[in-house]
């Protein structure tokens, strides 16, 4: 922690103690009720604080991002995200990243960030290549993955993008789910097949 920030926690406890006090003057005469609503508004917060730092986990728990089924781990079922989209967690060179499946995109396109966590620097890269967007044209770079991996699947030598401009996730395009034999969305899940 920096200096502000302990700077920002000792305003925080003086202004809790300003307020603890005048509560305590102005209700001496109820005291029993008063530290009975502070306990209930203090077990309240505590309680939102909890819920907030533990939501992805929740989530996670109570509606798993995927899950293999079937013979070997060949099926891999999705659950729609709240946002309307599906998402997966693929290794790519062993750094476990998270994508987008954009049915719309013709490549498997990584962000700058999520290709350095796979060793691949971006700087390095010749961004030969331009991509119509949504957001415009952007240049990209092709790429090669020595691995990616899908739960138990496995491929090798996959080639992808890396985007040279601003992204806020990898996408997961039809160069890589074109490797699934069946791809089905049905009942509000995403079903691949190899």
């Amino acid at each position: 922690m920096t200096g502000d920030d302990y700077g920002r926690i000792a305003y925080l406890v003086l202004l809790l103690l300003v307020l603890g006090g005048y509560f305590v003057v102005a209700s001496r005469d109820r005291m029993g009720k008063t530290l009975q609503q502070a306990a209930i508004w203090g077990l309240i917060f505590v309680g939102v604080v909890a819920v907030a730092g533990l939501w992805s986990d929740i989530r996670d728990t109570v509606a798993p991002r995927q899950s293999y089924v079937g013979e070997a781990g060949r099926i891999v079922e999705v659950p729609r995200a709240p946002d309307g989209h599906y998402y997966l967690t693929l290794g790519i060179n062993d750094a476990a990243v998270d994508f987008v499946i954009d049915t719309g995109a013709s490549d498997m396109v990584l962000t700058r960030r999520d290709a350095e966590r796979a060793g691949i620097d971006p700087d390095e890269l010749a961004y030969l290549g331009r991509a119509q967007t949504a957001n415009g044209v952007v240049p990209i770079a092709q790429v090669m993955l020595d691995r990616v991996t899908l739960g138990p699947l496995s491929d090798a030598n996959v080639t992808a993008s890396v985007n040279g401009g601003e992204m806020g996730m990898s996408l997961l395009g039809m160069s890589y789910l074109q490797r699934f034999g069946r791809i089905e969305i049905a009942e509000n899940r995403l079903v691949l097949e190899r």
